[in-house]
């Protein structure tokens, strides 16, 4: 079994990374931070095979967590998961020795795969990322992904229904709630979800806190 620690500062992040294993008897998240402070303070008083962080974080983040673990010599595996894929990032952390870096939207099966490749002590890194890094060593012009850095804009409706979403209503809850059909609802998803370049609903909400799309 892998003993996974989970740093986020979004509850409902780690909420959706938590349930990828509820029913999974290979993988446990054992312990959850919200920042790279308290992650130190638990990977100090127990054992984990895995850290899972992201970048941006409170107090300490990703970087500086990663930075701290290297210069004690803790043996622990790193999977780096974040909405940014730019070279910048990428090649900080890569130079600090992660074992894998995946980007927040990628479905379950990606996550699954990133830890039992890193855990068989290999490097997983998503294909974004491989291409960010084969561009770079070809000497190519690096664009940002476009749903990563493209101004977004929601319809008043739309804003409406992704709140709902991240406090985790159900499409009969929204649709009773705003007073419009399960169909409306569902047509609404899908316009978000093509308008960030998401490909789930787990990836939408975590598109929505990193650009504070909403006030929840």
């Amino acid at each position: 079994m892998t003993e996974i620690l989970l740093v986020d500062d979004h509850k409902m992040v780690r909420d959706a990374f938590s349930f990828y294993f509820d029913t999974d008897s290979e993988h446990v998240i054992k312990d959850q931070a919200v920042n790279g402070k308290e992650a130190l303070e638990l990977i100090k008083n127990n054992s984990y095979d895995l850290l899972i962080t992201d970048i941006n974080m409170p107090i300490m983040n990703g970087m500086e967590l990663v930075q701290e673990l290297r210069y004690a010599k803790i043996d622990i595996k790193i999977l780096v998961v974040s909405m940014l894929d730019d070279m910048k990032h990428i090649k900080k952390m890569l130079n600090m020795g992660i074992d894998g870096y995946i980007l927040k939207d990628s479905g379950k099966d990606i996550v699954i795969n990133a830890i039992d490749t890193i855990m068989s002590d290999q490097q997983y890194f998503a294909k974004e990322v491989t291409q960010r890094v084969m561009e770079s060593i070809a000497g190519t012009a690096i664009a940002p992904k476009k749903r990563l850095t493209v101004e977004i804009e929601l319809s008043e409706r739309e804003n409406e229904v992704l709140k709902l979403i991240m406090e985790e209503k159900t499409n009969q809850e929204i649709a009773d709630t705003l007073f419009i059909s399960i169909r409306t609802v569902e047509g609404h998803k899908r316009s978000m979800l093509g308008k960030t370049g998401c490909k789930n609903l787990v990836g939408l909400t975590m598109y929505a806190l990193e650009h504070n799309l909403v006030e929840l």
